[in-house]
């Protein structure tokens, strides 16, 4: 007999009332709230997957993702302005276009090299949902006292834009791994070339124009209409790329960056709604990622997939990121800070869940696990180091 779903809900609500009131001293503390979230949804795996059938399970945790993932992106997209970065963050700059790639390429040698017989597409597409990293992990590092301005502000570009600049590689990694289009290179071509295309094309068209329409009526807006609108255009984009055979999440990203370079009022209310329904919506993702991802992954690891989620917490991550850092004035301590604080998370368990739920892969359980043993890893020791690591480093002259 299985669980009730209301009960199942119940008891998962008052989780989270019960975060909400001791969130301060949670804060002080080793735990952070994907540690408590995911451990919540591993200890109730079982309820869950009772409490529903396996067909509305996969909706649910298809239609998260994708909801998180769309506003995440233009969320955090939305705060990049173009001056700044051309100004003051050289650092963040050199590891998206050095770094990124470079660690790209790390991570699809070192996955094929561990498991050739799944063949380069498939180690392609690991590395590219393995790249972004999720400030969220440890975020006593961006918002410690003790951390320089400079590396904390370094972290949270480098974590808002890699999700973004990533998605062209997750996506053809699974269009080329992908089985049904394995025997047609012409139909895999075009898909690819419409997806890359058409997607960017729809975010800069809705980016600009809504922009220019809340410009426009500026006098009119309420206060409180600020966060409908972020939603409505951040959804506007993801659909109409998807309407037209683009791809909705690259739109939603690069929506994002239009919007907020041509907005020419505060866009406070974005911010001020992500971290409402935002930290909502974190950690529903990592309760799902504990209840219906984790468990499968623990059931199909095997000593390739812990030996490549250690390298890519690793050498895969801190390599890269250290030769892009080459050249600037950092010490040798804040280029190993920076190598070691990308912590994998919300970006690499919904990239995860929409490409195999999008696309039939000949190694699903193996990506699966390696996904699921690196965030679980990265969630438990990027968790338990933020706050040490933020005082030695902001201890040092």
């Amino acid at each position: 007999m299985g669980a009730h779903p209301q009960i199942v809900a119940f008891g998962i609500l008052l989780c989270v009332i019960a975060y909400a009131l001791l969130s301060k001293s949670i804060a002080k503390s080793i735990l952070t709230l994907p540690i408590i979230f995911m451990g919540i949804g591993f200890v109730t795996s079982h309820a869950v997957e009772t409490a529903a059938s396996p067909e509305s399970l996969d909706h649910s945790r298809r239609l998260l993702a994708e909801v998180t993932l769309v506003l995440v992106l233009f969320s955090d997209a939305s705060h990049v302005r173009f001056r700044r970065l051309r100004e003051s963050f050289q650092v963040p700059l050199r590891m998206l276009l050095i770094g990124l790639p470079l660690t790209i390429g790390l991570g699809t040698a070192v996955a094929y090299f561990l498991s050739p017989e799944s063949g380069l597409a498939m180690a392609l597409l690991t590395a590219a949902v393995l790249t972004p990293t999720d400030a969220a992990l440890g975020q006593t590092v961006v918002t410690s006292p003790d951390m320089p301005v400079r590396l904390s502000q370094t972290i949270n570009v480098e974590s808002g834009l890699n999700d973004g600049l990533v998605l062209p590689f997750v996506l053809l990694g699974a269009i080329l791994a992908s089985k049904g289009l394995a025997d047609t290179p012409d139909g895999l071509a075009t898909n690819a070339i419409q997806q890359l295309a058409l997607g960017p094309l729809v975010g800069i068209a809705v980016g600009w124009g809504f922009a220019k329409a809340m410009d426009a009526a500026q006098p009119h807006m309420a206060e409180p209409s600020g966060g409908v609108a972020f939603l409505a255009v951040a959804f506007a984009a993801f659909l109409g790329a998807e309407i037209i055979g683009g791809n909705g999440f690259i739109a939603a990203f690069i929506g994002g960056m239009v919007f907020g370079n041509t907005y020419r009022h505060d866009i406070h209310f974005i911010s001020e709604f992500m971290e409402g329904v935002g930290q909502l919506l974190t950690m529903g993702a990592f309760f799902v990622f504990g209840a219906l991802i984790l468990p499968d992954g623990l059931a199909y690891m095997t000593w390739e997939t812990v030996v490549l989620a250690i390298l890519f917490l690793t050498v895969v991550r801190m390599l890269p990121i250290w030769l892009s850092l080459v050249g600037t004035d950092l010490a040798l301590r804040d280029k190993l800070f920076l190598g070691w604080f990308g912590p994998r998370g919300i970006a690499s368990i919904l990239f995860t869940l929409i490409m195999i739920d999008e696309f039939e892969f000949p190694g699903e359980e193996e990506l699966l696990a390696c996904v699921s043993m690196t965030v679980f890893l990265s969630i438990i020791l990027h968790g338990i180091t933020a706050a040490p690591l933020s005082k030695w480093i902001g201890s040092k002259p």
